[in-house]
């Protein structure tokens, strides 16, 4: 697949969101910003987010709904220390920790209109969020979204997948624990949820038998969901976006790239991107055949024709 760059200079790009005008929201993570990539490649910062502004949403509002991680230091190494066969010349910017700063994550609701940021849920039941990532509206007003959590030196937040509303009138921890959530996702018919598990590479998913809610599980491992798909090799999983045929595509870190699986647990393809570190995609164009793609370590937002309509997105 061709890949048209549509800019490039962005501060560790994520959570794209295509605009009915061709432009695409993301965010820029090191700049703690949210920002606007017009057709002509230009870059327009619509809002200061502060801490490290990751997933993004339109919401039943019209305003942007985002998980901020917190924040978190990158630095720029060259490629070929890496070893990963192919990548042999260059730089990339990489996450190196949580920043001095730091003082917990949030969800944060943005007017596209006047750029106003507001802190929407900072806790859940008095526990502080840690590193929210990733979210999807469903159609009853509340997002699913993840929280990854904080890695530090000799440990790291053990956390889950949560539910609010886009309202602020409530917000509970739906599944718990999920090791390091981080892309979320429903299939067409909302009745499955999905999320992506950053070390262990795996794909889980749920049953939706209500408005934030999945069964109850017993056993050793309760929540933890059915293993959709585990791959074996080295990869890490980044962010997701979902087909209207009910494909998953997961953002493929190491390997580079956007890995598909069935709603079967099969793997469909895998379209390698040119930057180990490619974290997110999103369906835009008239008929959603258009991926967009965030590069993070190479900074770059590109576009490619993918050969099936992506789903559209409550509220998109």
């Amino acid at each position: 697949m061709a890949l048209r760059e549509i800019t490039s200079g962005l501060q560790f790009p994520e959570g794209p969101v295509a605009l009915d005008d061709g432009s695409v929201l993301v965010v820029e993570i090191t700049r703690g910003k949210l920002s606007r990539v017009k057709t002509d490649g230009s870059i327009q910062v619509v809002a200061h987010c502060g801490g490290g502004p990751n997933g993004a949403a339109l919401g039943p509002d019209g305003k942007v709904y985002i998980c901020n991680n917190g924040g978190f230091r990158t630095r720029r190494i060259p490629v070929q220390s890496l070893g990963v066969p192919g990548y042999d010349s260059g730089e990339i910017e990489v996450p190196s920790g949580h920043p001095p700063d730091y003082h917990g994550g949030s969800i944060q609701r943005v007017n596209l209109s006047t750029g106003k940021v507001e802190d929407l849920y900072t806790e859940c039941d008095g526990r502080r969020l840690c590193a929210p990532n990733d979210l999807v509206f469903d159609v009853h007003g509340g997002f699913w979204f993840s929280d990854h959590g904080q890695t530090r030196a000799r440990e790291r937040d053990r956390t889950g997948v949560f539910y609010a509303m886009a309202d602020r009138s409530s917000i509970r921890e739906a599944i718990f624990p999920v090791d390091g959530a981080n892309g979320v996702g429903l299939s067409p018919d909302g009745k499955t949820l999905y999320a992506a598990e950053t070390y262990t590479t795996r794909l889980r998913k749920w049953t939706v038998i209500s408005p934030g809610r999945v069964p109850d599980e017993a056993g050793i491992l309760p929540f933890r969901g059915e293993v959709l798909y585990d791959p074996p090799g080295n990869r890490l999983w980044d962010s997701l976006a979902v087909e209207a045929c009910g494909n998953i595509c997961i953002a493929t870190i190491v390997q580079g790239g956007i890995t598909v699986v069935s709603p079967a647990g099969e793997l469909v393809e895998f379209v390698p991107m040119p930057d180990l570190l490619t974290t997110n995609i999103c369906f835009g164009g008239a008929d959603l055949t258009t991926a967009f793609v965030t590069l993070s370590g190479i900074g770059r937002l590109v576009a490619v024709d993918w050969p099936r309509p992506g789903l559209r997105l409550n509220y998109q």
